[in-house]
């Protein structure tokens, strides 16, 4: 016997990138850097990225195929520090997120080695559309 995939099931027409994005959300799931997710208003969310020792410049935000991807890194270390202990990680990282259909981003602010990321669901409008039916 076989494994039916999800995508593969005669009545999800359409969903066969279904499994392609669960695995992309599972990719990635190291846990630098560390982030919160809230729920801020009925279609609204936030991400917040704790991201100390990271400047504007060191940051890019994008968004790639449905997945918002975020990138740190700074730039070259001075060498003339001496670090007796270095608990704050300076490493490279990048943190993905795929998004929902109609998720969009509307805005990113850096406060307090904090970078906050507001998204929005867009309301969907509902539209019915009839399909003609042709004789041959």
């Amino acid at each position: 016997m076989t494994k039916m995939s999800l995508g593969s099931h005669p009545y999800l027409l359409g969903f066969d990138q279904l499994e392609r994005l669960a695995e992309r959300a599972a990719k990635g799931a190291e846990g630098y850097p560390p982030y919160n997710i809230e729920h801020i208003a009925p279609d609204g969310f936030r991400i917040t990225l704790a991201v100390a020792g990271f400047a504007e410049a060191d940051l890019a935000i994008t968004t790639e195929d449905r997945q918002l991807v975020i990138r740190g890194r700074q730039g070259e270390a001075d060498d003339e520090r001496v670090f007796l202990h270095r608990g704050i990680a300076a490493r490279a990282f990048q943190r993905s997120f795929v998004l929902a259909d109609g998720v969009e981003v509307t805005a990113a602010e850096l406060e307090n080695g904090l970078l906050h990321i507001d998204l929005r669901r867009k309301t969907p409008q509902q539209v019915v559309q009839t399909i003609p039916i042709s004789r041959k």
